[in-house]
């Protein structure tokens, strides 16, 4: 099925059970961003070794992010979406 066809909308990443939707609020440095999430948690989160020179994330950046079991205001981003795929996810109301 082309984009066309469903009206544009692509099968985006949807997070998995640990993991929830953010917005980057600010950047620490030191591989580190500031993130507001879906549940109403502000949180420090942690840019991993495999996405650091690969994906560049930028204040406003929708990611996932998965909370530490053991330190609930700090976790990892584990996804990073691309613009339109944000904009998507905000249509159908997954985000603010």
């Amino acid at each position: 099925m082309s984009d066309d066809e469903n009206g544009g909308r692509r099968d985006l990443r949807m997070p998995d059970d640990d993991e929830v939707f953010a917005v980057v609020t600010n950047m620490l440095g030191a591989n580190r961003v500031k993130v507001r999430c879906a549940d109403g948690v502000e949180r420090t989160a942690r840019i991993p070794g495999r996405m650091q020179k690969r994906i560049w994330i930028r204040e406003d950046d929708v990611v996932l992010v998965e909370p530490w079991d053991w330190q609930d205001e700090k976790g990892d981003i584990t996804w990073r979406y691309e613009k339109s795929e944000a904009d998507q996810l905000r249509e159908e109301g997954h985000i603010q």
